[in-house]
């Protein structure tokens, strides 16, 4: 299949494939498809690292880096800046979640039993607003053979616009809304990523049926990729048959051999069905779709707290996540109730854990035998 999108990134087929974990990137773009790195929450010197160990393995083949730039930085010492945003964060908010985490039995975690997570920020980065380390991260990017950067929330500044284009790297954006594709599109992006509310993680509240062609109605030539519901070929038939240049898919490798996420999540994540998740701020402040679990229940309880706003409620959750991760792994149970992660509506499909490469084929290979039974449909025009 060649869409724009393929023939912008010089792939074959019309897939993107995020995740955080380099180990699933390379295997989407062995398949032919784009694997997109999730770069948000490294250091300039593990993105770096981890760039290079992803084209060591794909040998030239395409890939891709999305990275979290915000429009502003600051010049202010970072440590003063985390410390004065830790001062923001109400007491009685730090007594609920203490109180969450002790009724659940969750210890606080040592050195020793703390899990290697990826993904694991250090205290300094939790803004991810310090302009030395937005300049560093970028370096690092733009050092690599990259084909595509994709900024993860909001427009890109100008100084990214401008590196992107100087160095012929295409450059893409997420959205949620008509209005801000109109502003992606002002901003000069060379792709815009059409973003249902079926999605996981940060997503808005209009569905990707109804998104992906008012984005592509705008869009002009700029391709557009659907995502969230992505995750099997007729879905992906779907999004090509709604105008856009291919599908976005993120939470289907949760279902991979190859994906990070720990033993617990997956076996949480092959249980559950499409109802089984929900939209909250209540783990970045910002709304977000995630497996619900005893912990979004407990947000939503009476006498409860109201979420902080981003970067207060990350802030004040990071350890508590950290907790439950590792005690989830050690085999509480009431750990285990807590536990839960970022995923979209499409976990429901999931039956068991799969090769990355055996998704993406079947991915592929589902869409084009739909566009064929499509083409079926039409009837040849009779002289």
């Amino acid at each position: 299949m060649r869409t724009a999108f393929t023939e912008l990134v010089g792939v074959e087929h019309p897939l993107a494939g995020f995740n955080r974990t380099p180990a699933v990137v390379v295997e989407v773009s062995r398949a032919g498809g784009l694997g997109v790195l999730g770069a948000t929450m490294y250091t300039p010197e593990e993105l770096d690292a981890q760039l290079t160990w992803i084209e060591e393995q794909l040998g030239g083949r395409p890939y891709g880096v999305d990275l979290l730039v915000p429009a502003r930085t600051t010049q202010r010492d970072v440590g003063e800046l985390v410390a004065d945003l830790r001062r923001q964060i109400p007491e009685g908010h730090r007594r609920f979640v203490e109180g969450l985490l002790a009724k659940y039995s969750i210890p606080p975690v040592s050195e020793d039993d703390a899990l290697d997570r990826l993904g694991r920020i250090d205290a300094s980065l939790e803004t991810n607003m310090d302009a030395a380390v937005v300049s560093e991260l970028l370096d690092v990017t733009f050092s690599h053979r990259i084909a595509l950067v994709a900024n993860a929330l909001g427009t890109p500044p100008a100084a990214m616009l401008e590196r992107a284009k100087a160095q012929g790297v295409p450059i893409a954006a997420l959205v949620g809304k008509r209005e801000h594709a109109e502003k992606q599109l002002a901003a000069g992006v060379d792709l815009i990523v059409a973003q249902g509310t079926e999605a996981g993680g940060h997503t808005g509240n209009v569905a990707t049926m109804v998104l992906t062609p008012e984005v592509v109605e705008i869009a002009g030539d700029v391709p557009v990729l659907a995502a969230g519901g992505i995750a099997s070929g007729p879905q992906l038939a779907a999004a090509l048959a709604l105008g856009a240049a291919g599908g976005w898919a993120g939470s289907v490798w949760l279902s991979s051999h190859e994906d990070a996420a720990s033993r617990v999540i997956k076996e949480k994540l092959l249980a559950a069905s499409s109802s089984d998740t929900i939209v909250s701020p209540t783990r970045t402040g910002k709304s977000a779709r995630q497996l619900r679990s005893a912990w979004l229940d407990e947000w939503q309880a009476e006498g409860a707290p109201s979420p902080l706003p981003m970067p207060l409620q990350s802030m004040l959750v990071r350890e508590a996540w950290e907790r439950i991760d590792v005690t989830a792994e050690k085999g509480s149970e009431p750990a285990r109730e807590l536990e839960s992660f970022f995923v979209g509506q499409v976990v429901g499909s999931f039956r068991e854990l799969r090769p990355t490469a055996e998704i993406v084929r079947d991915i592929v290979e589902g869409c084009e035998a739909r566009l064929r039974e499509i083409g079926r449909l039409v009837e040849p025009v009779r002289s």
